[in-house]
C-alpha cells in the first residue's frame, strides 16, 4: 500500500505540473486548482476538515498549528478529496499514522510523499551525508525549510527511507527553533500563524450550495460565521 500511496502523490505532483523532486507551494496550488480552503483558528485536536460536494471541494486548516503542520495538513486532505474512495466528512487530527483507522493512515502517508518526495529529498544530501545517521543538522533544516515541513514529517520520512535511526528521531526533535535561527532562518515555519484567510470564492460557493439545497440554512449559517459572516446580523441590517 505504501508503493500505491508513493505512485498516487507523484500522480497528483504530475497531474499539475510539478516533478518528483521540486518543493509544492501548497497556497498557490489550492488557488490555481480552485479547492476552497479556510485558515482559521481551531482547537488542538483538529487539524483539518475536508469535504466535496458534486466538483466543489472545501478544506479547513487549523492556522493554530504550525505553517510546516498545516502543509501537511493540507497533503491529508487532498488525498481525501481526490484518492478516498470510502470518504466521510469528519474532523482530522493529522501526522499519527493511526494502524487502526486506513483512511487517516493513508492519507498520512500520502501528504509525507506528497510533501517531502524522496527525489527531491536526496537531491539536498551532499554525498558524504548519505549513510545512516550522518545527515547533519544544517542538511535538516536545508530540507524542511525548502520543502515547508515540520521537523517531526521529515524525520519521519527520513526514518522510511532508512537513512536515520529512532535515537537520531530523538536527538533532533529537541531545541528545533534554536537551531533553526542558529543557522540563520526565521521561524515562520515552526509557528502557527493564527491567522484567518479564505483561499477561493467562499461565499459565491456556500450560496450556490445553499441555493441548490446541497446544504441546510443551519450549515450555510455556520460556513458564513467560520469567516465572520452573522446571517442574523446581516438581516437585522437589512429590515433597518
Amino acid at each position: 500500500m505504501e508503493y500505491k500511496l508513493k505512485s498516487q502523490a507523484t500522480d497528483f505532483r504530475n497531474r499539475f505540473g510539478y516533478n518528483s523532486s521540486e518543493p509544492i507551494d501548497f497556497l498557490s496550488l489550492l488557488q490555481r486548482i480552485d479547492i476552497l480552503t479556510i485558515f482559521k483558528p481551531l482547537s488542538d485536536d483538529f487539524s483539518g476538515l475536508s469535504i466535496k460536494i458534486d466538483s466543489n471541494r472545501f478544506i479547513l486548516v487549523n492556522s493554530n498549528q504550525s505553517v510546516g503542520r498545516q502543509n501537511f495538513t493540507i497533503g491529508h486532505e487532498i488525498y481525501h478529496l481526490f484518492y478516498d474512495d470510502n470518504f466521510i466528512p469528519h474532523k482530522c487530527k493529522t501526522g499519527l499514522f493511526p494502524r487502526k483507522n486506513n483512511s487517516e493512515k493513508f492519507a498520512d502517508i500520502f501528504a509525507s510523499h506528497l510533501l517531502l518526495p524522496e527525489d527531491g529529498i536526496i537531491s539536498l544530501i551532499p554525498e558524504n551525508e548519505i549513510e545512516r545517521n550522518k545527515i547533519k543538522l544544517a542538511t535538516v533544516l536545508k530540507i524542511e525549510q525548502t520543502f515547508g515541513s515540520s521537523r517531526k514529517a521529515l524525520l519521519n520520512q527520513l526514518l522510511k527511507m532508512k537513512l536515520i535511526s529512532k535515537d537520531f528521531i530523538t536527538q533532533n526533535s529537541v531545541n528545533i527553533k534554536m537551531g533553526a535561527r542558529r543557522h540563520g532562518y526565521n521561524l515562520d515555519l515552526y509557528e502557527p500563524n493564527n491567522y484567518k484567510a479564505i483561499l477561493g470564492s467562499y461565499g459565491s460557493l456556500a450560496n450556490k450550495l445553499y441555493d441548490d439545497d446541497k446544504i441546510s440554512e443551519g450549515h450555510f449559517s455556520e460556513l458564513l460565521i467560520a469567516i465572520g459572516i452573522d446571517v442574523n446580523e446581516l438581516n437585522a441590517n437589512e429590515e433597518d
